[in-house]
């Protein structure tokens, strides 16, 4: 996607990017700076990952709890503009509560939105969201945007911290006239997660033959590259109060798992768990892992989210944004190219395509 579509560069303007370590932050940044844009990397203290930001970013180390390294990375010199990125966040795959999430979630959102709102400098917000943060419909129904955000509506911590931080986003557009939309991104998938995510992780496991079954479920992946751009695009032509889901066609496990096969040259997974049965399991594990105190291979909650009613509808962003996705066996390719490059998976455990 060409996010260059009527766009001057401008020397005065900077780009504050939250979590320019992360996966999606990381590429947002390289993409920026490609276009000749002056990007300004925010990342935790001592994040090892910070290697991999490229060196003509100016990095400021902080984090969005803590309000005194965030006031440093949005001072700029005089007749200097800003768009903030607010990219960082933290992902929990377990439901239950957990005051580190809703720590960095929604107090780091308030300060990333209390800081817009200070530095009239700063002349865009784009917050990236979750389409966790948008309650289910049942399954037949395509998933589109809303304009309220209510925690009671969804399912588990990490979505009700970004239901709450979306709406203190949009909140900040009707009460201070903060000029922000917000990207919903579904999952991500592609080349370039140096830190192994659950998606990555799982194609790993799978191309070594870890994976004995999968579950007769579906999900909804984007390319982590896609999402870069529409994210950009965001900040380019997303407009003020507006949210924007970004995301994929709804794809089984299956289907999933028999396109990593066929791209990897490996024997496919042959046994799929229909839902019941991996319920019945998850709760097995569960029980297990509580007796002995450590963490279950498969949870409930894992299985929900296979579950669940996955079609997310992006005809807005690609109508507005200009935003488009690349087909999932373009990706695997690539990933399944990265993951030998990169030696996360044994060149020789994978046969040439």
């Amino acid at each position: 996607m060409n996010t260059n579509i009527n766009h001057n560069t401008r020397n005065n303007t900077i780009y504050l990017v939250t979590s320019a370590a992360g996966f999606m932050g990381g590429i947002v940044v390289r993409k920026l700076l490609a276009r000749g844009e002056r990007v300004r990397a925010f990342v935790l203290k001592g994040d090892p990952a910070v290697k991999y930001v490229p060196k003509e970013a100016e990095i400021f180390e902080g984090d969005v709890c803590d309000t005194e390294s965030l006031e440093r990375f949005f001072t700029v010199p005089k007749d200097t503009e800003t768009i903030c990125l607010h990219i960082a966040s933290l992902v929990a795959m377990a439901p239950e509560y957990s005051q580190k999430v809703m720590d960095v979630n929604v107090g780091g959102c308030r300060n990333i939105v209390n800081c817009c709102v200070e530095h009239s400098e700063c002349k865009k917000l784009v917050y990236v969201s979750s389409t966790g943060a948008i309650p289910e419909l049942p399954k037949g129904q395509k998933i589109t945007e809303v304009d309220h955000f209510d925690p009671k509506q969804v399912l588990g911590c990490y979505s009700e911290s970004k239901a709450i931080a979306t709406q203190l986003v949009l909140d900040a557009v009707r009460d201070y006239e903060l000029d922000a939309c917000v990207v919903h991104p579904t999952g991500i998938l592609g080349p370039g997660d140096n830190a192994v995510g659950e998606t990555t992780g799982t194609i790993i496991r799978i191309l070594n033959g870890e994976m004995p079954a999968g579950i007769a479920g579906s999900f909804n992946l984007a390319d982590a590259r896609d999402l870069a751009d529409g994210i950009i695009a965001a900040a380019d032509k997303g407009r003020m109060g507006e949210c924007y889901i970004l995301g994929n066609e709804e794809v089984s496990f299956r289907d999933f798992a028999n396109l990593l096969a066929e791209e990897a040259g490996v024997k496919p997974m042959r046994l799929f768990l229909p839902i019941w049965a991996a319920n019945t399991m998850a709760r097995m594990m569960e029980a297990q892992a509580r007796h002995k105190g450590t963490k279950p291979l498969m949870t409930t909650f894992s299985v929900y989210n296979l579950a669940r009613n996955n079609d997310f509808d992006s005809s807005k962003a690609k109508r507005e944004l200009g935003y488009t996705t690349r087909s999932y066996r373009e990706t695997i390719r690539d990933e399944i190219a990265w993951l030998k490059e990169t030696g996360k998976i044994a060149s020789g455990a994978v046969a040439a395509a």
